[in-house]
């Protein structure tokens, strides 16, 4: 897909989060609007997948697991967008009996999602489980996930991270959303991941970096991680993002990482998102 259509997207999609957050005054804007460009670019260029015939086994096709679940605005807007439900289901969101709650939940069945992820840490040993099952009904598809860096501060990730390792797990490709901030401040202040790329290199996965607002690099980052796939190892993506991007009063602040714009703000914030594709 050309890179401004991407962008179009991404305008939308960012539409979309405000107004969902703003509607129920719940919801977790920041990261959710740092991370549309990424899950953009991913569902609508690099992934292999069928809308249209959505199964949760996911054979033949590119499968990706949401390890950060709150930042489930953005998922539903990329998916809803990419065909996997009408856009108008956004309006339910974390409303009572909606399939589309505050986090992902497969118990209501929403096409797209095939993980339950609210309590952090666990999305990593989820893809690993899927990327092995992969290789071991020969399917040669790739296992994307996506990870907080808060998240990081989760033990099951570094015990999923040796398991990776030392398994050889060569089919997956793993995303870090660095913006930097958690829920309480900003990480170095609750506590500090010292370098992350050496960290990962140390633990034995290939690792790479890229700024998670630039489509460009984006689509070139994730093409080179695909031609490492096969070769024995883990493949992690440490990804710049600032946190609220494209909403100057959001950006690069914890504030928002679960706090709901106000009404009057929700204008301002849509006044600098350009509506694309046509608001739910």
């Amino acid at each position: 897909m050309e890179i401004e259509a991407l962008k179009s997207i991404s305008s939308q999609v960012r539409r979309d989060i405000i107004r969902m957050v703003t509607a129920v005054q719940s919801g977790h804007p920041g990261g959710s609007l740092g991370c549309a460009d990424f899950l953009t670019c991913l569902f609508f260029d690099v992934m292999k997948l069928d809308p249209n015939d959505f199964k949760m086994d996911g054979v033949g096709e590119d499968l990706f697991f949401l390890s950060n679940g709150h930042i489930s605005p953005v998922l539903y807007s990329v998916l809803a967008h990419r065909g996997y439900f009408d856009k108008s289901e956004l309006a339910t969101f974390r409303k009572l009996g909606s399939r589309l709650q505050g986090h992902p939940s497969t118990d209501k069945g929403l096409p797209g999602i095939r993980m339950a992820s609210g309590s952090l840490g666990q999305g990593l040993s989820v893809g690993l489980g899927a990327a092995q099952a992969k290789k071991l009904n020969g399917d040669d598809r790739i296992i994307y996930t996506l990870h907080g860096d808060g998240e990081l501060q989760e033990g099951q990730i570094w015990e999923a991270a040796m398991y990776a390792a030392g398994n050889k797990v060569d089919n997956i490709i793993s995303t870090i959303d660095y913006n930097h901030k958690q829920i309480d401040g900003d990480i170095d202040d609750v506590l500090p991941l010292g370098d992350l790329r050496l960290k990962w290199q140390a633990f034995g996965w290939d690792v790479l970096e890229m700024d998670g607002h630039n489509h460009a690099e984006i689509l070139s980052t994730l093409a080179k991680a695909k031609e490492m796939t096969g070769n024995g190892k883990p493949i992690m993506i440490i990804m710049t993002t600032a946190m609220g991007k494209g909403v100057d009063f959001m950006e690069g602040t914890h504030k928002w990482h679960g706090s709901p714009p106000s009404l009057e703000q929700e204008q301002i914030a849509l006044g600098q998102l350009k509506e694309t594709l046509g608001d739910y």
